[in-house]
């Protein structure tokens, strides 16, 4: 995967900061789990953008097998771009007003 494939908006970016924020608080190795499983969702996406289910708003969306959260992405050309990295416990298409504005 090379980084020109993926695009995150600004606030997808934030949530992943807090959220590996949150994790390295709690353990070194739960915050390098959460990594890794960021990193291996960002791989299956680039590899087999139309795999995922379709969700709101013309995204994508890639469920986390352990941790609680969904990759909510779309294709753009060649590049993936990343709305947010959405929560389980928030609520579901929160993150839609993000793609009205100009990013």
């Amino acid at each position: 995967m090379t980084a020109e494939r993926v695009r995150f908006f600004e606030e997808a970016s934030a949530e992943v900061e807090h959220e590996r924020a949150w994790y390295c608080e709690r353990s070194v190795t739960a915050e390098e789990s959460f990594l890794r499983e960021l990193d291996h969702a960002i791989e299956l996406i680039t590899e087999a953008p139309n795999r995922w289910p379709k969700y709101l708003t013309g995204t994508r969306r890639y469920v986390f097998p352990i941790f609680p959260f969904s990759l909510v992405n779309f294709a753009e050309g060649e590049v993936i771009v990343v709305v947010s990295l959405e929560s389980e416990h928030k609520r579901p298409g929160y993150w839609r007003k993000r793609l009205r504005k100009p990013h």
